[in-house]
């Protein structure tokens, strides 16, 4: 088993999660503004990658910039992992390939110290990814622990590119935001659960 094969039932059993369902969870998030650079970009690019209609324009065009500004707003003092292995442990099946890690370590070369999972959504489906994100939530949440690193808080999205669902594992609580955000009018929104997730690194 790797991360793609959990569903949201099978993860909750297996690693005795609490599921805690929320309307507007990250209400009290602060928006922050989109730079004029991913202004132009998404502009160029999300009608593109919405007519190509494949994961790997949506990766390409929308998610990875979006993930680009993070880091440029952070002070690229996060490092940002694409398509990475993240084998923890095999036999309870934490193990596979992760489509973006977000890390509060600016090492580049190893992942340490992940904070954000970020899961593309097959079928445009982002309920379907969320026991996928929510495996590997867990995997980076027993990373960080083996490491002696302290991390309160471990966040988790689902995205089509277009629509954005977050969620956020603490203990063995699993809080899922049942709203969605959408590219189109909650780019804010989806930057600032984002800064939310790496707070503790240098921000501006």
């Amino acid at each position: 088993m790797v991360y793609a094969d959990w569903d949201l039932r099978k993860v909750r059993q297996i690693f005795e999660l609490h599921i805690d369902e929320q309307s507007n969870l990250f209400a009290d998030v602060e928006l922050k503004d989109a730079s004029p650079t991913l202004v132009q970009t998404l502009g160029e690019t999300v009608n593109l990658a919405i007519a190509i209609n494949t994961e790997k324009a949506r990766s390409e065009m929308i998610i990875a910039p979006i993930l680009l500004e993070i880091r440029r707003q952070a002070q690229y003092e996060i490092s940002l992992f694409s398509g990475t292995e993240f084998n923890i442990d095999p036999v309870r099946g934490l193990s596979g390939y992760c489509d973006y890690i977000i890390s509060l370590s600016k090492e580049q070369l190893m992942v340490n110290t992940p904070v954000v999972m970020i899961v593309e959504a097959k079928n445009e489906n982002t309920k379907g990814g969320l026991g996928q994100c929510v495996a590997e939530m867990v995997a980076a949440q027993i990373f960080n622990q083996q490491e002696g690193k302290v991390i309160e808080t471990i966040y988790g999205a689902v995205t089509t590119g277009e629509i954005w669902k977050f969620l956020k594992l603490m203990g063995s609580i699993v809080s899922i935001d049942l709203s969605d955000y959408y590219i189109g009018g909650d780019i804010g929104k989806i930057l600032g659960i984002l800064h939310q997730g790496i707070k503790p690194a240098v921000l501006t």
